[in-house]
């Protein structure tokens, strides 16, 4: 089997287990990492062996959002790179929602921002209960454009509201009330209830499974391309923002963001 340098890969009786493996940056958003886990994703698509995508992070965190490297290293590109990078976060999401296998997140920790993307549009999300999610975008003075494209579908514009506009962290129970997650585990049941799944699923006909998953996709298609290309367009000039600099370096600096847009009395 193929290595590789941010995931730990392995197939066991038909399930395909991805584990996102930087566990030192709380399985953190890196090119590296988007990049091979679209074509790990992509290739189970295709592969008639593989029934089940089962989707977990190492340590203590499911995956942290875009890395702080990566994410310092924003500031100083132009409009194409932010465009292309905009591009692989989109092509990333949009290829675990068409996937043909079932797929299953296994949340063992946070899961914030992009990493909230990933663990709630899987067609099975289960966590722990002292999982954490977030839409947190906003807060460096970034959008959360393509994750928003999704989660109007999941919860309905006043919950995503709330959500995207406070970018507030919340608990496992209530991602659960409102429909992110399907089952709140403990943690030392999580992986065990994510397999007993994964059997469950794969004693149905893959080919039904796979027919099904599609027709999903095909019947949202039209709608999520053209609002993936306008999230793609919105990401990619919020980034050339003086409050997304700013929100940047505060971030990084640990300090309370001065935000450049917000014009002040004297």
């Amino acid at each position: 089997m193929e290595s590789y340098t941010t995931l730990e890969v392995a197939r066991r009786a038909g399930v395909l287990r991805i584990t996102l493996n930087r566990p030192e940056k709380r399985n953190a958003l890196n090119p590296a990492l988007m990049d091979e886990l679209t074509g790990v994703l992509g290739a189970a698509g295709e592969d008639a062996s593989c029934g089940v995508v089962l989707v977990t992070g190492a340590g203590s965190a499911f995956c942290a959002g875009l890395d702080l490297e990566h994410l310092q290293s924003l500031e100083d590109r132009n409009a194409a790179e932010h465009r292309a990078d905009s591009e692989r976060i989109a092509k990333l999401l949009r290829t675990l929602y068409d996937c043909p296998r079932p797929t299953i997140a296994a949340v063992n920790g946070a899961a914030i921002a992009g990493g909230c993307g990933i663990a709630t549009l899987c067609d099975f999300t289960l966590a722990v209960p002292r999982a954490k999610f977030g839409y947190t975008e906003v807060r460096i003075g970034f959008i959360p454009a393509i994750v928003s494209t999704f989660l109007l579908a999941q919860v309905g514009e006043k919950q995503a509201r709330d959500l995207l506009l406070t970018g507030r962290i919340f608990e496992a129970a209530e991602a659960h009330a409102m429909g992110l997650v399907n089952r709140v585990v403990e943690a030392e049941d999580l992986l065990p209830a994510a397999e007993r799944l994964a059997a469950h699923l794969l004693e149905n006909s893959p080919e039904a499974l796979a027919a099904t998953k599609r027709l999903l996709s095909a019947n949202a298609r039209a709608v999520l391309d053209a609002e993936i290309e306008r999230a793609i367009e919105a990401n990619a000039d919020a980034r050339l923002t003086g409050d997304f600099r700013e929100g940047i370096r505060a971030f990084l600096e640990k300090r309370t963001p001065q935000w450049p847009s917000l014009k002040m009395e004297d």
